[in-house]
C-alpha cells in the first residue's frame, strides 16, 4: 500500500504517521530530501544519537561512564 500526503498551497506536507514512525521522528524534528540515483528519498537528520534521551534512565544513582559503574560496583560491594 502506498503513503500520500498532499501539499497545501504554501508547500507544506502532513508526513504520515507510520512514514513517521517508521523514520523515528516527531514534531520538531527535521527531514532531508535527498536524491538517489534520480528518485527523492527522505531522510532524518540526527543531531544526537537517537538513545541519547534515554541514557541513564534505569538506574538515576548511577552516573555515566565507566568509571561511575565500577564506582558504583565497588560501593555496592563494600570495597
Amino acid at each position: 500500500m502506498a503513503l500520500t500526503a498532499k501539499i497545501t498551497s504554501k508547500g507544506q506536507i502532513t508526513v504520515p504517521n507510520q512514514v513517521r514512525r517508521a523514520l523515528g521522528v516527531a514534531a520538531g524534528d527535521r527531514l532531508a530530501f535527498e536524491e538517489r540515483a534520480g528518485e527523492m528519498c527522505v531522510v532524518p537528520i540526527r543531531a544526537e544519537s537517537p538513545f541519547a534521551r534515554y541514557r541513564g534512565m534505569g538506574n538515576p544513582q548511577i552516573g555515566s561512564g565507566k568509571r561511575a559503574i565500577v564506582k558504583w560496583l565497588r560501593e555496592l560491594r563494600g570495597e
